[in-house]
């Protein structure tokens, strides 16, 4: 579904922010995009939609150049930005005036998210942010791209909309479908995203499933810090010491730690990248 081959992007001439980037994402997945403030999250977002452009190297998404923004290609992506704008306009008024973008947009659908939501149909205006924010989730899911891209959506909502959030997501998930949540709130992702994506100072460092990250790693946790020695990053905690390891044993009952993945890969990129480059 995305392609990124050898993508070079800066936004000044002579400081580069990716460097080569080589990137591959397929549709029936929900990525989680995970890296340090700066890191160029929110860029990487903006190349594969077309608000930005690459200065060397090509991105395809779906077969099309994003920096192109052709009509054909836009109906296809729904970009929420971490950042949202919102006219003082009734919000069913507001859906009615997107809808003729998405040919496949579903007002009911739409409607039917901003009730489990608990939204009003009232003018945006008259809103709080975070209700503000779930009426531009239930917008991107009810449009029926075949990519969805979110940037720090979970930002505004309260603890049962997250939770209500990840139940929306997963029930939005086809085959055929793509998307991509930008976050700093790791753990708002937890029993929702399949793969995770880390950038760091221009490079990517991961691009993997859950299923192979746990394959190749345990997350153990160790009542006496001596015990987890070996491992690739450990951390202190009311319990003891939190480990990431090489899955040597196979362990089948290690639940991954989004967060303590993160950290891991951060504190040793060249090992993390290597062990998870093709």
């Amino acid at each position: 579904m995305i392609h990124f081959s050898s993508v070079h992007f800066g936004y000044r001439k002579k400081q580069s922010l990716y460097r080569d980037l080589k990137l591959e994402v397929e549709a029936g997945h929900i990525y989680g995009l995970l890296g340090k403030n700066g890191a160029g999250k929110s860029t990487l977002l903006k190349l594969i939609s077309g608000l930005v452009f690459p200065v060397n190297g090509k991105v395809q998404v779906m077969g099309y150049e994003p920096r192109k923004r052709q009509p054909s290609f836009l109906e296809k992506i729904f970009f929420i930005p971490e950042e949202i704008e919102t006219p003082d306009i009734n919000v069913t008024v507001f859906a009615d005036d997107y809808a003729p973008f998405y040919p496949r947009f579903d007002k009911q659908l739409f409607l039917k998210l901003l009730t489990e939501f608990d939204v009003p149909l009232k003018s945006l205006k008259q809103m709080s942010y975070g209700q503000k924010k779930k009426t531009w989730i239930a917008l991107g899911i009810a449009a029926n791209t075949e990519l969805l891209i979110l940037d720090e959506p979970t930002n505004g909502l309260d603890i049962p909309s997250k939770r209500q959030f990840r139940k929306m997501m997963a029930a939005a998930m086809t085959d055929e479908r793509c998307v991509i949540i930008s976050t700093h709130q790791v753990r708002d992702l937890d029993h929702l995203i399949d793969s995770i994506l880390i950038v760091d100072e221009g490079s990517l460092l991961v691009n993997a499933g859950i299923d192979t990250i746990t394959e190749k790693l345990a997350f153990v946790q160790f009542s006496n810090e001596a015990d987890a020695a070996g491992s690739i990053y450990t951390e202190s905690n009311l319990m003891g010491t939190s480990a990431v390891m090489l899955n040597k044993a196979q362990r089948h009952d290690s639940r991954m730690d989004i967060e303590l993945f993160f950290n891991a890969v951060t504190e040793n990129s060249a090992q993390m990248k290597s062990l998870f480059t093709n």
